[in-house]
């Protein structure tokens, strides 16, 4: 094994030795624009931090490029798609903070319980207030996990030592995973109000952004203590504000802010909040960890070992992506609509390929159904290589099948969602180049998803004045209606009416629908 190593970013020795014992390592930090792009050139792998910025234009001059490696979690400085076009695999090192994450966590569960952060401030200003401190114990108390990934199971391991008992709200973890952590699954309702402490360990995406709120603020136990340690905008500051300083709420601890870094903010003006500069990885072994995992995985990569932690999708053979490229929008999009449809825990997913799928390499379309399943809940790129590893972290079964073209289509992918309140059945193919879903459970359709944001899915009796009737609330709420389309069991029988739709149903809006005469099951999907 041979080859050159590039790092532009300060990285740790014990990383450093061990790309140092096979490969031509050379430590060149700071390096940006024309610099950048000359030195690149003459490496076969860049491992970089958060400092360098590796755009399309430095991975187009990276002629050498294998393998770009990230120390650390996120990859928001790396052209990800650019270096997928060019064959290149992006690696990242997910679990290297992990247990730092969740110890940092505990720290501030600790301190809102025992007031230490108010107790320390006060003996550095001379004053002797031990009776204003009063806290309370972790032993017997509930603790309520929002998002049940690494971290989170991470901390439901270490609030067992403290005997404390868990709930979990995470829809994308089966209630068997949760048992192994001795964690009960319900819904975020019931977890809000039944925990003493409550800590978010959610991604930041269009789903989470402003999870908690005002009115989930109110739904909590009186007295709660809150902690976010995941991401910045999960939680709503001012409400959070409001929320302590009535009472609803009695402590608070946040480590992560919309936008960072951050010098001005909300939730400084209460002495009942803890913030912290975003401490999550700042710890030794936590730097020491993804140094050492993203040096193994290059070192792996450049000796022909697959990658562990590959956030994007490696090259396939010619023949077989030129097969399924076409599908994997009509994959993700199929996964993505099934799992929103399906009710409960998920549990698992079947995916049958048909037609001239059946006799090509369907990786890359199993990594397009689970990236579809899991987009709107995690921030985790999924890839050829790790979407197996994905699914059993969260518990999710997968199962394949491959069969003929079916009579209609001849190319199909079929992806069935398995959860506790039953299962959801998406169809979808390709058609001038454009992903079509054809199947939703019983129902055939023929919905066209290029550019439509979401979808409006209700079961109806199949008898006149259905659709004016729901047309007209849609425009009276000013929501644009972009397609409709009706499949049905039989005349005058049972029907599924879907409307593509260029604007977001609230809530409001969605009951009004489902309050007309023979509609039931109204479900928004954003696609």
């Amino acid at each position: 094994m041979g080859g050159r190593v590039l790092v532009t970013d300060p990285l740790a020795a014990d990383g450093l030795a061990i790309l140092q014992r096979d490969l031509e390592v050379d430590v060149r930090t700071g390096l940006k624009g024309q610099d950048l792009l000359d030195a690149v050139k003459d490496y076969d792998a860049l491992i970089v931090r958060s400092e360098t910025r590796v755009t399309a234009e430095v991975i187009a001059a990276g002629t050498k490029l294998q393998i770009i490696g990230r120390a650390g979690v996120g990859v928001d400085n790396i052209d990800v798609d650019a270096a997928t076009q060019r064959g290149i695999i992006v690696v990242n090192a997910p679990t290297g903070n992990t247990v730092s994450a969740a110890e940092l966590t505990f720290g501030l569960i600790l301190a809102m319980a025992r007031n230490i952060p108010q107790a320390h401030a006060s003996m550095k200003a001379a004053q002797w207030r031990r009776s204003e401190f009063v806290g309370v114990e972790l032993r017997g108390k509930t603790l309520g996990i929002v998002g049940l990934g690494r971290v989170g199971s991470e901390l439901a391991r270490r609030a067992r030592a403290f005997e404390m008992h868990t709930v979990a709200y995470d829809p994308f973890v089966s209630e068997e995973r949760a048992r192994d952590l001795g964690t009960d699954m319900m819904s975020l309702e019931a977890v809000l109000q039944r925990s003493d402490f409550l800590s978010l360990h959610t991604p930041l995406t269009d789903a989470t952004k402003s999870l908690i709120t005002a009115k989930e603020l109110a739904m909590c136990k009186r007295g709660v203590r809150i902690v976010n340690a995941a991401r910045g905008g999960i939680v709503d500051e001012q409400a959070l504000v409001d929320a302590v300083q009535s009472g609803q709420v009695a402590a608070a601890a946040i480590d992560v802010f919309p936008v960072e870094p951050v010098t001005e903010t909300v939730l400084i003006t209460s002495d009942r909040i803890i913030v912290t500069p975003h401490l999550g990885a700042s710890t030794a072994e936590a730097q020491i960890n993804v140094a050492v995992d993203v040096a193994q995985e290059v070192v792996n990569v450049l000796s022909g070992i697959p990658a562990r932690y590959a956030v994007n999708l490696p090259l396939v053979s010619a023949e077989s992506m030129s097969t399924v490229a076409p599908f994997l929008s009509v994959a993700a999009i199929c996964g993505n609509i099934a799992t929103q449809l399906a009710e409960g825990q998920l549990q698992g997913l079947h995916i049958k390929y048909e037609g001239d799928l059946a006799d090509v390499d369907t990786a890359p379309l199993k990594a397009a159904v689970l990236g579809g399943v899991l987009r709107t809940i995690s921030d985790e790129r999924v890839s050829l290589v790790n979407a197996s590893l994905i699914a059993q972290s969260r518990g999710i079964r997968i199962t394949e099948e491959k069969g003929p073209a079916a009579e209609t289509y001849s190319n199909l992918v079929t992806v069935t969602a398995q959860a506790t309140g039953g299962h959801v059945v998406v169809s979808g193919m390709n058609h001038h180049e454009t992903p079509h879903v054809v199947r939703i459970n019983d129902y055939w359709v023929d919905l066209e998803m290029a550019a439509v944001p979401y979808l409006l899915l209700l079961e109806n009796d199949d008898s006149p004045g259905k659709i004016g009737a729901i047309g007209t609330i849609l425009g009276n709420a000013d929501i644009n209606i972009a397609f409709m389309q009706v499949g049905r069991d039989r005349p005058r029988g049972r029907a599924l009416m879907v409307l593509g739709l260029d604007n977001a149903i609230d809530e409001p809006v969605r009951r009004q629908v489902a309050a007309v005469p023979g509609v039931k099951n109204v479900r928004p999907v954003r696609v």
